[in-house]
């Protein structure tokens, strides 16, 4: 049974929502059926999957994960609830590595959010979620109370999206670590707390990232005033790498792009690695792109940036416009959704990640012959703006075209033209070197 056979999928939505309401009763009579059991829901979220499509080998992980919970089940008498779900998503060691591992937290966090959907409303939802996994949250009504109040103030100030995620994130790992810690006040929390989570987060983080850690960590610490908090974490020292990023070299450049003009991946594929490498667009701007952004009269494209909230209009090269019209007339998904670019496989959702954008200029290069090569939206906008500075592009316009928020965050692609910055050397005196 498919997705797209719509009498059939509406059967089954209404005899999953049959067995929920029939397991509500049960609870209310003190038994249980299979369908509060780990081992029934699992059975329930399989069946969803193959439902809407999923591929068998997606499955088959999803089934490997189900086992694991069901174990940990088992001092609950295999009984699912939602607090068993935060544990499982927590269990985020592997037992092979003693080590953290995204995998493992991706897997189990998706897979107790699909159970805790189906507990709380008897449906399965498949609605999709970063790769970040999602926050996990501490017990203590303290905690819970001071995290949920950050939420709400982040979200009414207007951040976006991803940007929420990635403050909530540092800020509930934070009060885990407290709760873990046998701190249950927050008054109680002291300098010595934060030099302590730091370190506590070096074995899954690489040194140079840690300032992206305290880059999200700070801002909650500004809203729950706390001074001396702020200080420690400036005394930790924690300071940011500007890394050389590669550039690709004009050979490399004519094998991407032959890749994308002669069918060697799909259309949605090219037309999302020609936007990043001529544009030099996000990640997050590429997968939030909307059909109406596109205007085909005047070949351009006008956003509102995700990053910065600040408008966006760009001109589009024929070919990306005749790549961005061959897919969707041709390889798009037929869905609802606004966004230009879907997942190609089922459910045909919008990306959730900027992970899924480099997975595909990646594969782009492979085409290309040129698989070591780490093709990231970040080395793209960097390619971009050092062939419009070569060009003789003043920085304000590349700044405005690459949409910082900044003129100065412009500046470090000065460091990547050395032809100019060789012009620009004077000779030394005679005599000077004596």
């Amino acid at each position: 049974m498919s997705i797209g056979d719509g009498s059939d999928f509406l059967g089954l939505v209404c005899c999953l929502r049959w067995r929920y309401l029939h397991r509500v009763q049960m609870r209310s009579e003190g038994r249980f059926d299979m369908e509060a059991m780990v081992d029934g829901i699992g059975l329930v979220v399989v069946e969803a999957l193959r439902a809407a499509g999923y591929k068998e080998s997606t499955i088959g992980q999803y089934q490997k994960s189900i086992r694991v919970l069901a174990l940990l089940a088992q001092k609950e008498g295999g009984l699912y609830t939602p607090r068993l779900g935060a544990e499982f998503a927590s269990m985020t060691t592997s037992p092979r590595t003693g080590r953290f591992s995204a995998q493992r937290r991706f897997d189990y966090s998706r897979l107790a959010t699909l159970f805790d959907s189906y507990a709380a409303t008897g449906q399965v939802s498949l609605a999709m979620s970063s790769r970040g996994g999602r926050v996990i949250v501490p017990q203590s009504a303290d905690f819970v109370a001071l995290w949920e109040t950050w939420s709400a103030d982040m979200e009414r100030r207007g951040l976006a999206a991803a940007t929420r995620a990635a403050y909530g994130r540092a800020a509930g790992e934070y009060l885990l670590f407290l709760e873990a810690s046998g701190i249950a006040s927050f008054q109680a929390a002291d300098g010595t707390t934060v030099f302590r989570f730091l370190e506590s987060l070096r074995g899954r983080w690489a040194q140079s990232a840690m300032w992206t850690v305290v880059t999200n960590f700070r801002p909650f610490l500004t809203f729950v005033h706390r001074q001396d908090l702020l200080d420690a974490l400036k005394m930790a020292q924690t300071r940011r790498r500007h890394q050389l990023v590669p550039l690709l070299g004009e050979r490399e450049e004519q094998l991407v792009v032959q890749a994308c003009t002669h069918n060697e991946v799909s259309a949605r594929d090219a037309a999302i690695t020609l936007l990043a490498l001529v544009t030099g667009l996000r990640a997050c701007d590429i997968i939030a792109l909307r059909l109406k952004d596109i205007d085909w009269r005047s070949s351009t494209l006008a956003i509102v940036q995700q990053k910065t909230g600040n408008p966006l209009t760009l001109p589009l090269l024929a070919v990306i416009i005749g790549k961005l019209a061959n897919y969707i007339l041709n390889d798009r998904p037929d869905s609802d959704l606004k966004n230009v670019f879907l997942r190609s496989l089922a459910p045909h959702l919008a990306f959730s990640d900027h992970a899924s954008i480099y997975s595909i200029t990646q594969r782009t290069f492979r085409a290309a012959g040129l698989p070591n090569t780490k093709a990231a939206t970040r080395m793209l906008r960097h390619h971009a703006a050092t062939k419009l500075l070569r060009a003789g592009t003043p920085l304000p316009t590349i700044s405005a075209i690459l949409g910082h928020s900044s003129p100065d965050s412009t500046n470090v692609y000065l460091s990547e033209d050395t032809d100019q910055m060789r012009a620009c050397v004077l000779p030394m005196p005679a005599g000077a070197g004596r």
